[in-house]
């Protein structure tokens, strides 16, 4: 029998699988996708997340591989620009998420962890209608049913076993899109992330190795949405100060489109299931800590998964929820602050007046945004 089914082989995923793993459970990982697979993300791993893959003995690879990020820049329509770096020994990451996806997948099957791709989770099996005790699977044309003690969905934004469930929604609003595309000879590019924000959308560009820039537009439904590429080459072409950056770009990869982007979650789980990364939620892809969340929601979903195995805890999803709240609620609040303010012509134009006046506010949301904290005192050591 499986002791742990984890639904899901992103980084929250395979984080989870990872430590359970190194713990000398048994561990089966299933995912619809075939890694290596491209996936639409900002490709930058704050100094916070590399904390945690430091933590877990994950960051000399994508250290290796990877482009520096030194700080970022934050841009509004007025022309006004503050660059701020990390500070002094801290730098986060840019790499393709196709690739750090690939090193933490590998990095669980070599711990011992059993992975099986192209497998698709359709529904939890349910013990007395209140308990998980698995997933029936559909792989290859066949449903299997998988038996589990204990149950992870760490399957995304769009999760089956949360929304199905009814642990997850997607929120009336905001109902914003992300559209994004892999560009060659963007003009400079920097050893920085960058954020331009503007009045209903902004557009975040990451220099990557190789002279790759992942751009991507985060915006509400607009004239043009029908077709994502030409409104996001539009977009940028009508920006005073990206569109001469743009005259040489070319399209490196086909454009990506994915929305609607926030998730609700009401709680951590249920009885035999916890849920880990977009799963338990998701508010915005602005500040770029989605990897720091998944990544140390997949710890935390580990660690109440190992106290159901060894202690037989029926309220281990109560314990992951009060856990994740000390962890991540006050930058949650930090982020959905930042979602309100950009929502609005109003707020956003309060922003870029407070920019203009005190651009210390805009290199502590820089900082915040970053985690910095984290970088500075480590993440835990408690990852098995």
């Amino acid at each position: 029998m499986v002791e742990v089914l984890i639904v899901g082989a992103g980084p929250a995923g395979t984080t989870a699988a990872l430590v359970l793993a190194r713990a000398g459970v048994r561990v089966l990982v299933v995912d619809r996708a075939r890694f290596p697979r491209d996936k639409l993300c900002g490709d930058t791993v704050n100094p916070g997340t590399l904390a945690w893959l430091r933590a877990l003995r994950l960051d000399d690879r994508i250290e290796r591989e990877s482009l520096a990020l030194d700080g970022m820049m934050v841009t509004s329509r007025s022309g006004q620009a503050v660059v701020s770096d990390y500070g002094r020994g801290i730098r986060g990451r840019a790499l393709p998420r196709r690739l750090l996806d690939l090193v933490l997948l590998e990095a669980a099957a070599h711990a011992g962890a059993r992975v099986e791709q192209g497998a698709r989770a359709t529904e939890a099996i349910l013990e007395h209608g209140t308990t998980v005790r698995g997933a029936s699977i559909l792989a290859r044309g066949r449903r299997t049913r998988i038996p589990a003690r204990v149950t992870i969905a760490a399957d995304g934004r769009r999760s089956t076993l949360a929304f199905s469930l009814g642990l997850a929604r997607q929120p009336a609003a905001p109902r914003r899109w992300a559209i994004g595309m892999y560009m060659t000879d963007v003009a400079g590019l920097s050893a920085r992330g960058e954020m331009h924000l503007r009045p209903g959308h902004y557009v975040g560009i990451a220099p990557l190795p190789g002279g790759l820039a992942n751009v991507c537009l985060v915006v509400t439904p607009r004239p043009g949405f029908g077709d994502p590429g030409a409104l996001l080459r539009a977009t940028l072409s009508a920006d005073p100060i990206l569109s001469e950056r743009f005259v040489a770009a070319r399209a490196a990869s086909p454009v990506s489109c994915l929305g609607p982007l926030a998730v609700d979650a009401s709680c951590a789980g249920m009885p035999g299931l916890l849920l880990a990364g977009d799963a338990a939620g998701f508010i915005d892809p602005m500040t770029g800590d989605g990897l720091r969340f998944a990544v140390q929601g997949g710890v935390l979903a580990a660690q109440a998964a190992l106290e159901v195995l060894e202690h037989g805890r029926t309220d281990a999803h109560v314990r992951l929820a009060r856990r994740r709240a000390e962890a991540f609620a006050a930058k949650q609040r930090f982020n959905r602050t930042l979602r309100a303010l950009i929502g609005t012509r109003a707020g956003l134009g309060l922003g870029q007046l407070a920019a203009r006046l005190t651009p210390s506010l805009v290199r502590s949301f820089i900082r915040r945004a970053g985690d910095i904290d984290l970088a500075v005192h480590g993440a835990e050591k408690d990852t098995a």
